[in-house]
């Protein structure tokens, strides 16, 4: 599978680059996730995207993702644009800020 991503450098307002960017099978399926790690250096974060299944003690991380601190800030900066795209379309997005569910989700406890 193969997508094809314009998109205009901030820095400078130059005509449209068109990148070709090949997306494998493998990939295309993704990863659920439903938590994610952060950690950051000087020079790179570092985000952990993790699978957390109800009553077991342990998670695993289904992928690891480094950036510079850069490319971090453009990744947020895209999330709140689709956040608001999606909204605008379906509806604000329920954060059940309230809510403060226990990372093991009912299962047994760990101790450190």
């Amino acid at each position: 599978m193969q997508a094809l991503l314009k998109f205009i450098p901030m820095e400078d307002k130059k005509p449209q680059q068109q990148i070709n960017i090949d997306l494998s099978e493998d990939l295309a399926e993704g990863e659920y996730a439903n938590l994610a790690m952060i950690a950051h250096s000087n020079s790179e974060f570092v985000i952990d995207f993790i699978r957390m299944m109800p009553g077991l003690p342990k998670a695993k991380v289904k992928a690891r993702i480094i950036m510079t601190p850069d490319h971090t800030r453009r990744l947020l900066a895209a999330l709140k644009d689709n956040i608001q795209r999606y909204e605008e379309a379906f509806g604000k997005i329920s954060t059940d800020e309230g809510v403060n569910f226990p990372l093991n989700f009912g299962g047994s406890g760990g101790e450190a």
